[in-house]
């Protein structure tokens, strides 16, 4: 994976899933360091109204976009306008477009023909044409299912709640009388908060693409026994597919996914360079 020095995020407000803001940072730190932040929409609208508190928690700039006409989305515009600003400001490394919108394709195709790393981030159905205007391309569905608390485990760290007490069973008539008279009349009890829907799971992509693709790379990456560096693969994959996640098919790492399959791929590994532990595999 690549390593910036410098790394600008600007988010799409509108086409962006704020429950998945915070993950997104932290998928995107694993590039670099993280200079810019900033978030682009209309924080007037009731659609946004949710942001604030997050916005400020993770220290990132609002900046604030009128719709000068009712159903025209004039965010977009600003972003453009903010992504060539630092384009021509000739201090990043890299640059992240936070959004599933295909509109941003040929900022996308711009920024890259300026020489920029240019990142995506957006959801699985996220159009084609902006996921390969990019060098590389995140997807967001599959970035808190790690950080998110079991349900069983949240339970437990909360404080056991203590039992009512036992009412007696006898009581004079006065005290009955004097209790029923200064109790407060019981208001309705209020309706409980529907609790929102769980996200739907992505939908699994069909892994022939990428059986095809480790395919190739291995005629082209093998050495002389047959072998092909697991890295140089991955890497490969990304420049031809760069919304490429292997947590999409249901694995954690690309030799995991190698490793499901022993009929197509023999695996082997040994020490490099510094003690590490170097990854290969040759296509049956």
């Amino acid at each position: 994976m690549e390593n910036f020095q410098k790394i600008a995020v600007l988010i799409d407000a509108d086409n962006t899933q704020l429950s998945k803001l915070e993950a997104v940072l932290h998928e995107v730190s694993t590039y670099g360091r993280i200079v810019v932040k900033k978030a682009y929409g209309n924080w007037r609208k009731d659609s946004l109204k949710n942001w604030e508190p997050e916005l400020k928690r993770l220290a990132i700039r609002a900046e604030q976009q009128f719709d000068y006409v009712t159903g025209k989305n004039t965010t977009d515009i600003a972003m453009v306008i903010g992504a060539m600003d630092l384009l021509h400001n000739n201090m990043y490394d890299a640059l992240v477009l936070v959004s599933s919108d295909s509109d941003f394709t040929p900022l996308a195709i711009r920024l890259r023909e300026s020489g920029l790393y240019i990142i995506g981030a957006g959801v699985t159905t996220t159009p084609e044409s902006f996921k390969n205007a990019c060098d590389d391309f995140i997807l967001i569905d599959y970035l808190s299912k790690a950080d998110e608390k079991p349900a069983a485990a949240e339970h437990a760290a909360e404080p056991a709640a203590k039992k009512p007490a036992r009412k007696t069973k006898k009581a004079t008539r006065s005290t009955k009388k004097s209790a029923a008279e200064s109790a407060p009349a019981t208001e309705p009890e209020p309706e409980p908060t529907p609790e929102p829907e769980p996200e739907p799971e992505p939908k699994k992509p069909d892994i022939r693409e990428i059986h095809n693709l480790l395919h190739i790379a291995s005629e082209k990456y093998q050495d002389a026994d047959g072998f092909v560096n697991v890295s140089s693969s991955g890497l490969y994959i990304k420049r031809v597919k760069p919304d490429f996640n292997v947590r999409a098919y249901g694995y954690s790492k690309l030799p995991e996914l190698l490793a499901a399959f022993p009929n197509k791929y023999q695996i082997k590994r040994y020490e490099g360079k510094g003690g590490a532990t170097i990854i290969a595999y040759k296509c049956l």
